[in-house]
């Protein structure tokens, strides 16, 4: 009972972080709330015992990858707007809340159909650095693996020469 407490405390707070890094006008705060977000995720690995995705999780994207955003942020000189400069949002939000909503009830309903099913026991290896490894380097990730790095290669390439154009 208090392991899901916790769990669902630990989703909430995610979903809540996650929330804030979409609503902050700030870049910096919302990479700071992204953090926050990966080290949530990360307490929900460990949770779930996939102890090597946890810390893969926090050194990887809490450390390497966010500090690679916040050089971007810093590097391209970016401001949070002024409020006074923003349109009125509020119809936008209510439409955005309902269609949330919506797509809400059809997840909980799916979710519900799914309980029908019998998953199974999770495998003994599930999360280890072995089966990890396996899994993204014989072949079956391989590809998604290398166009992911590919990408953020090219994403921060892109932001270096958008810099050196202003400056």
């Amino acid at each position: 009972m208090l392991q899901a407490v916790i769990f669902y405390l630990l989703a909430i707070a995610t979903v809540l972080s996650g929330l804030a890094v979409i609503t902050r006008r700030n870049p910096i705060a919302s990479a700071v709330s992204l953090v926050v977000t990966f080290f949530f995720l990360a307490a929900l690995y460990v949770m779930l015992g996939a102890h090597f995705v946890a810390v893969t999780q926090v050194l990887v994207y809490a450390g390497a990858v966010m500090v690679l955003f916040v050089f971007v942020i810093m590097l391209l000189n970016l401001r949070g707007t002024d409020p006074r400069e923003l349109p009125d949002l509020a119809p936008r939000g209510l439409v955005g809340l309902a269609v949330a909503g919506f797509i809400g009830m059809g997840l909980v309903v799916s979710i519900d159909a799914l309980r029908l099913v019998d998953m199974g026991p999770v495998a003994d290896d599930f999360g280890t650095i072995q089966q990890v490894g396996t899994i993204i380097f014989d072949g079956t990730y391989l590809l998604p693996f290398e166009v992911a790095s590919a990408l953020l290669t090219v994403a921060m390439v892109g932001a270096v020469v958008l810099a050196k154009r202003e400056i």
